[in-house]
């Protein structure tokens, strides 16, 4: 059985002091769900802190982003060494950093060797553009990212694979739970001719997109959907911690 995971993607928002007391406030709720992981993932400056606010718990704490080598003249970039120090999990191949920071396939696949080696949980991201998913184009390029990350991988422990479609991201317009569950069965039938069926069908996939309490439980309710990684609605605690509960409640029965 597939555990739920779902992560909280802070992106460029909170303060050091804002995460402290967002996190706080969660922290009890969230700690006493089972049946569903439940992962953090402030900014850079705030790993720290958070991760002594959750110390003691059952809550994951998750990177953003790193870079993929583990040290040198990088200015700016965090490595996976760094990070294995604090984290659980790490963001990989976002559509705003493949967008916006020119995060390309074969970058992407050069992190996740990264984050895989030295310790670390990724969540791979790999989404259409809405171009595309009007062209017709989604089943392609969803094959292609995910064989594109996998590249030179011989096995992905405790990877996440997000389907976000780049044209529900801060729109505020998800994909239907059906239209979801069918991409990403076809991200699990690419993992299984890479690594076979059994890899195919254990392996974790979340929808991100637009995802809020409201919604959740369309996705949730879909058989191939393992959990959300959610964005704007990550910055309010009650928002949160109903789709975190939803999730746990709808997976359990």
């Amino acid at each position: 059985m597939r555990i739920p995971v779902v992560a909280a993607n802070f992106k460029m928002n909170t303060t050091v002091a804002e995460a402290f007391e967002l996190v706080t406030s969660m922290k009890k709720r969230l700690n006493r769900l089972s049946g569903v992981e439940r992962v953090l993932c402030p900014p850079f400056i705030s790993l720290v802190p958070v991760k002594e606010v959750i110390k003691g718990t059952s809550i994951k704490l998750g990177a953003q982003n790193m870079f993929y080598e583990r040290s040198g003249a990088f200015t700016g970039e965090i490595s996976p060494v760094m990070l294995a120090q604090i984290c659980d999990y790490v963001i990989l191949g976002h559509s705003e950093r493949r967008a916006r920071f020119g995060d390309t396939d074969e970058i992407v696949n050069k992190k996740l060797k990264a984050a895989l080696a030295f310790g670390l949980a990724p969540i791979v991201c790999v989404g259409e553009t809405l171009e595309q998913n009007e062209g017709g184009e989604t089943i392609e390029v969803i094959n292609r990212q995910v064989k594109a990350a996998f590249d030179g991988i011989d096995a992905f422990r405790d990877t996440v694979i997000a389907y976000e479609p780049i044209w529900a991201i801060g729109t505020g317009k998800a994909a239907r739970g059906d239209q979801a569950n069918a991409v990403i069965r076809v991200i699990r039938g690419a993992l299984s001719k890479l690594y076979g069926d059994d890899a195919g069908q254990t392996v974790r996939i979340q929808y991100g997109g637009s995802v809020t309490a409201s919604n959740i439980a369309e996705f949730i309710s879909q058989p191939d959907v393992d959990g959300a990684l959610v964005g704007g609605a990550s910055l309010k605690a009650e928002e949160f911690l109903s789709i975190v509960e939803q999730t746990a409640k709808i997976k359990s029965t």
